[in-house]
């Protein structure tokens, strides 16, 4: 991983979201969905943060635009560095609750 990417760790809550949401290629309406059905409504996504985070993780390089079957509507999917960053994401928040948990036993 680049010392660009470890530079964004930890990620927020929403960026976490998102990259989860466009592990396949979707429209930006249907990754609010999908977030608030995979968070159990806890992560509402407002429209205008969905796309100048859309816009930002774009520039970041972590997800990409792709061919959309609909004129007027954009297509993202992750790219294979947000998908990276996901994992470590993913793997750095298991750890923490591992920690929590073995403190737990005490």
């Amino acid at each position: 991983m680049s010392v660009t990417a470890k530079a964004k760790l930890p990620l927020t809550e929403t960026v976490f979201y998102i990259l989860l949401a466009f592990k396949k290629p979707t429209y930006g309406y249907i990754a609010i969905q999908l977030i608030e059905e995979l968070s159990n409504g806890s992560v509402k996504i407002a429209a205008g943060t969905m796309y100048g985070a859309l816009d930002t993780l774009v520039k970041q390089e972590l997800i990409e635009q792709v061919p959309s079957d609909l004129e007027r509507r954009k297509m993202y999917v992750i790219t294979h560095v947000g998908e990276s960053l996901l994992k470590k994401e993913a793997e750095r928040m298991a750890a923490c609750v591992s920690l929590f948990k073995k403190l737990e036993e005490r």
